[in-house]
């Protein structure tokens, strides 16, 4: 199973590599996440060059996609050529966007309905698009799911792995990346924000 991280130019490191660092725990369980990027070479919001590991043709082949967010997602929705690159399927792939990725899942229409989590800045943004915002760090319906809050990329990764390897899988990579001695604590506060997300307003 494969894991596009898509990231954009001015993209924050915390989202795209925290999420794609946990997901890689799991190659052994034949998932893997890797950094797609619409150019070869994407510069972060402090300045990080990444050269992508895929191209966006890479994502109607993921069997998850997850959209970073940055300080240039309002310039990402607004590029009509860049939107139309971004070729996602929900009844076949799981979804999800940290922070500002929700503006570029709103762009797309994924949202409909679905109340969805992001940033305190893109928020507004957001809401302008017609979409209710949770003061929740993470919320998923079906195969979508949108995280709040740079360090709850963590938490849009255990969704992915607990969907596709399953929760001991989950378990095993949030123990293992914990704070020395804040091992339980970690697990099951990341495991009851998805579970939480999940079960809300359901």
């Amino acid at each position: 199973m494969q894991v596009a991280v898509v990231t954009f130019d001015g993209f924050n490191e915390l989202d795209s590599f925290i999420a794609s660092a946990l997901i890689n725990r799991c190659r052994k369980d034949g998932l893997e996440a890797f950094i797609t990027t619409p150019a070869p070479v994407v510069t972060s919001m402090n300045g990080v060059e990444v050269t992508g590991q895929r191209p966006m043709e890479f994502l109607p082949e993921a069997d998850v996609v997850l959209i970073g967010s940055g300080v240039k997602a309002r310039d990402v929705v607004a590029d009509d050529a860049l939107i139309s690159r971004l070729r996602l399927d929900p009844a076949r792939q799981l979804i999800g966007a940290q922070c500002s990725g929700a503006l570029v899942l709103a762009r797309l229409g994924l949202l409909q309905d679905m109340p969805a989590c992001t940033d305190i800045k893109t928020r507004p943004f957001v809401e302008a698009r017609g979409v209710t915002v949770l003061d929740t760090p993470f919320h998923s319906e079906g195969n979508i799911a949108t995280a709040g809050g740079c360090l709850a990329s963590q938490y849009l990764a255990t969704w992915v792995i607990t969907r596709t390897v399953g929760e001991d899988a989950a378990r095993a990579v949030l123990d293992y990346v914990a704070p020395v001695g804040e091992n339980q604590q970690t697990v099951e506060r990341a495991l009851r924000a998805v579970h939480t997300g999940e079960a809300a307003l359901h």
